[in-house]
């Protein structure tokens, strides 16, 4: 597709980016099969196809209206659209660029960007923690909306206190640790099963992408490079690797070299970073061998396991089908839905919150199709996604590597 830059975007960072990507497609329109909100509502301008088609036109000098906003919010930014691009148009940090341009040129109504202001720096903030303590107490009180969002207390368990030579970094997240704690100490038990030490560093929080997403860049940079000087000096040290365990948080850092490109202080550092980050299924075929003799608890294989795959791993991150074949490979009965798995479930970060509408036809699409699997229990590997699902069904939906940890520890 050829484009004539505006002049003001010309030899720009992102007039420059987005050019090159824009050069890529071909308007085929095989993107608008698997994208969501074009299932939803029909409308080629909320497809990846049209969505391009109004960023070229605003890069081309157009002056973007609060409709063309409203076409890019509803984007759920969920990357399906790449894994079927046949080419290779990197549509996500074409919307980023979108996004930034036309904020800048479109003011939001004052409520708006009050609701967006809350939600970046909220669940990014220290007072997070304490906050959701206080909503789980008052659970039983809330609104069945807010209810929706505060997940039930959940007990961490203990974190593993032995010292191994093999050692990985984990990023606890932002929410995670307040939302569900258990995930993060299953992950360290399990890891630790298998002789490998987890380490966090206390100095290093939000991944970013909170804040990169709702197009506070700048922000969102300056948490990437907080995160880069904790991690530093266990990279030095010599770590094996940064263990993600909540894909969205993986995407995002598995990018801090590409984001990061133009920093001369942070781009050779962000690269390396990058380029050590795991998500946490990535590690499994080398665990599993020295996991299996150590189960003391062998799977039940009545017990169906359904397995959500996130967008962030699927299409973000390109990792299929890694952790179905693992566990299945240690004995449980793991399948994904037969429709549609490759589509988002609707919680996209900040978007359940933002777009409710939309995310709960999501969310119960995807639940409908899980549902014809009849699950004893949903799992997935996003934050996001588990408490987003786990509000529309009674089925209990959890994070796989809880159910792995189960197998080594049951009595945590």
């Amino acid at each position: 597709m050829q484009t004539h830059l505006a002049p003001e975007f010309r030899g720009t960072p992102d007039g420059q980016a987005a050019e090159a990507i824009l050069r890529k497609c071909v308007h085929c329109g095989f993107c608008t099969a698997t994208c969501p909100t074009y299932q939803l509502l029909g409308d080629e301008l909320d497809g990846p196809r049209g969505r391009i088609y109004l960023m070229k036109q605003v890069l081309e000098g157009a002056e973007p209206t609060r409709k063309t906003q409203l076409h890019l919010d509803r984007c759920l930014t969920c990357r399906n659209c790449e894994s079927t691009c046949p080419s290779g148009v990197d549509y996500g940090h074409l919307v980023d660029i979108g996004r930034k341009i036309v904020d800048a040129k479109v003011p939001r109504p004052a409520a708006e960007k009050a609701v967006r202001w809350l939600l970046k720096e909220g669940l990014t903030s220290p007072a997070f923690g304490p906050a959701m303590k206080l909503g789980q107490l008052v659970r039983g009180l809330m609104p069945e909306t807010l209810k929706n969002k505060v997940p039930a207390k959940q007990d961490a368990g203990r974190w593993p206190t032995a010292t191994r030579a093999r050692q990985v970094l984990m990023l606890a997240g932002c929410v995670q640790p307040a939302m569900m704690p258990n995930i993060n100490t299953a992950t360290a038990r399990v890891l630790d099963a298998a002789g490998i030490q987890t380490v966090v560093a206390p100095e290093a929080g939000c991944c970013g992408a909170v804040k990169f997403h709702l197009n506070d860049q700048d922000g969102g940079k300056a948490q990437m490079r907080a995160n880069i000087d904790a991690w530093w000096p266990h990279v030095e040290r010599g770590v094996e690797a940064i263990v993600m365990n909540a894909s969205g948080c993986g995407v995002t850092v598995k990018e801090y070299g590409h984001i990061l490109a133009d920093d001369p202080a942070y781009a050779a550092r962000a690269a390396r970073i990058s380029e050590l980050t795991r998500d946490l299924s990535e590690l499994l075929p080398a665990l599993v061998p020295a996991l299996r003799p150590r189960l003391t608890r062998q799977p039940d294989a009545r017990q169906v396991v359904a397995f959500h795959p996130p967008c962030t791993l699927q299409h973000g991150q390109k990792l299929k089908g890694g952790v179905e074949t693992q566990l299945a490979a240690l004995g449980l009965t793991v399948m994904v839905a037969r429709n549609e798995s490759h589509l988002c479930c609707g919680s996209a970060g900040t978007y359940s919150v933002l777009n409710p509408k939309l995310a709960y036809q999501l969310r119960d699409r995807k639940l409908d199709h899980l549902g014809e699997l009849k699950p004893d229990v949903i799992t997935s590997a996003n934050i996001g996604c588990i408490t987003h699902l786990q509000s529309g069904t009674r089925t209990p939906v959890r994070h796989w590597i809880e159910l792995l940890d189960e197998l080594l520890n049951p009595t945590q």
